[in-house]
């Protein structure tokens, strides 16, 4: 593969300077060649497959060699097997543009992908390697990754996307806490709160900036007239508010004070989603989807504010979080990145439309099951089919996208 992608910089008075290349020459497989290719492509496959083996392990059908409770196990893979890795391959491919310096390829990127791999399976197989050990080589990984990008910051002095440095770290104490609790108390409670809240921090702070910025480029190309409002001191107040709610929901989530503060939270975060124009994007899925995977994130604090006033199950605002939000925003970045890094054309197939449209139905089945108990199993059942036949399909649309040389390459 030869791609000559550059990026040109200015010196310290404005002066251009020779580009820098953003990837050097890649001689072995296309799939090493880019961060997202990988770990887009891996963990898509293992969100999938690992909601398949959860249902059965939940319904006692099915025993995991895992030292965690089969509720832990789940939640774990998903807020800390599949997102770390969405992530991962979203900064990976991002940190080099922010930077202008060259991006992980070949076997560095590979042993990355290994040690993500090796998590994956300790964590899985605890009960004989012991917990211990396991929480380790789990742990290997976002230090690994979190060193890597905190290099690459530094270096390229990009010293303003530091603070993505301050959600990693908060992911990164979130699974110690996880595997601690787990193995002293038998299943894990703050470390759950702690990892989804600082993924919904990370969420409202990088989508809050690609979603005005994306569906604005689109309607002023495609659509005239109202675009979405700029990033501004409104955003920085409702984030921070939401900051200060997510905090207290992992300490006092009880508290009939978190849950105002957490509703309130969720309002802002409507009124700061209403301000991005999505209505007018009607007519470009790729666009849309991301206004409707951030709609779950003030509607997750709605319901999860209800829950500490005692008004409904914690379970219904958790799963709008981590099924809506989550795995929608994951989703549609993984879509619309791919494409773009690939030299292909920004449009959602029909195939990759029905993706998007399966991981809604799996969102609202899920939190559905959770309101409605006496439908738990058939809504269930909707829900871990739905999930999995989006993550899946999705890896089968996009395999040629993570496996081929770019396009224009």
């Amino acid at each position: 593969m030869r791609n000559t992608t550059v990026l040109a910089h200015k010196d310290q008075h404005g002066r251009a300077q020779m580009p820098t290349p953003r990837l050097r020459r890649n001689d072995g497989a296309a799939i090493l060649s880019y961060g997202f290719r990988p770990f887009f492509l891996l963990g898509s496959i293992y969100s999938g497959l690992a909601i398949l083996v959860w249902l059965p392990v939940f319904r006692g059908e099915l025993e995991l060699a895992s030292a965690l409770a089969p509720r832990d196990w789940h939640i774990h893979e998903m807020l800390y097997g599949y997102l770390p890795a969405v992530i991962t391959g979203f900064l990976l491919t991002a940190v080099p543009n922010w930077t202008g310096r060259l991006p992980l390829q070949g076997r560095p990127l590979l042993v990355l992908v290994l040690i993500w791999l090796a998590g994956r399976i300790a964590v899985t197989m605890s009960a004989w390697t012991g917990w211990a050990a396991a929480a380790v080589v789990d742990l290997a990984f976002p230090l690994a990754v979190g060193t890597a990008v905190a290099r690459e910051i530094v270096a390229g002095r990009n010293w303003r996307n530091l603070k993505v440095l301050t959600v990693l770290a908060v992911l990164f104490a979130g699974n110690i806490i996880f595997h601690v609790e787990a193995h002293v108390n038998g299943f894990a409670d703050v470390g759950v709160r702690v990892g989804i809240a600082g993924s919904v921090v990370l969420i409202m702070v990088i989508g809050g900036r690609m979603i005005p910025s994306f569906t604005r480029n689109w309607l002023a190309r495609e659509n005239p007239g109202r675009l979405p409002a700029s990033f501004g001191r409104f955003d920085v107040v409702s984030v921070v508010l939401a900051g200060t709610a997510l905090i207290a929901w992992c300490l006092a989530p009880g508290s009939a004070a978190t849950g105002i503060v957490l509703i309130a939270a969720g309002l802002l975060q409507a009124a700061r989603l209403a301000r991005w124009a999505g209505e007018r994007t009607w007519r470009e899925p790729i666009v849309l989807v991301l206004h409707v995977a951030f709609a779950f994130v003030p509607l997750g604090f709605a319901l999860v504010g209800a829950a500490c006033l005692g008004w409904l199950p914690a379970s219904a605002g958790i799963h709008a979080w981590t099924g809506g939000a989550f795995g929608g925003m994951t989703l549609a970045v993984m879509s619309r990145a791919s494409l773009g890094h690939t030299g292909r054309t920004l449009v959602a197939s029909k195939g990759v439309q029905m993706v998007y449209a399966l991981v809604l139905i799996a969102t609202v089945a899920r939190v559905y099951a959770d309101l409605q108990p006496q439908l738990g199993t058939p809504l269930l059942h909707t829900a871990v089919l739905a999930w999995a036949t989006a993550f899946l399909g999705f890896a089968l649309a996009y395999w040629r996208v993570f496996t081929a040389p770019r396009l224009n390459g």
